[in-house]
């Protein structure tokens, strides 16, 4: 069975970009235009990673990641961050909130799948 990873960010062309690359190794994708899209998408079905931008209209990255580490069911999902931000202190807010990588935009779609792997549990 495929595993499943959730894509959270409000350009269209960046899901796309991030879903082909995912849906080429074999996962199942699930998409969020932004926070709150994504956050009313989770119904209790098994997500095994989480990828959200930072920056996004509605609810941003870092708000979306402390409601997601509220819920239950995936309290215990890695969520990496995919981000034009590289400011530290940033970094470091989201990596308070519950986030465990942090990949600064433009990326090399290798280099992502190396941290999907890592993080990607059964």
């Amino acid at each position: 069975m495929a595993k499943t990873i959730m894509i959270v960010d409000d350009s269209a062309s960046m899901r796309h970009v991030v879903g082909a690359a995912l849906k080429g190794e074999g996962y199942d994708v699930l998409e969020g235009q932004d926070g709150r899209d994504a956050l009313s998408k989770l119904k209790g079905q098994k997500v095994h990673l989480i990828i959200s931008d930072v920056n996004m209209p509605n609810m941003d990255g870092i708000s979306f990641v402390k409601a997601v580490k509220q819920l239950p069911s995936y309290r215990f999902t890695p969520i990496i961050m995919l981000t034009t931000e590289s400011d530290e202190a940033r970094k470091l807010e989201g990596q308070a909130a519950g986030a465990k990588a942090w990949v600064v935009k433009p990326f090399q779609p290798a280099r992502l799948l190396v941290a999907v792997q890592k993080l990607c549990l059964p």
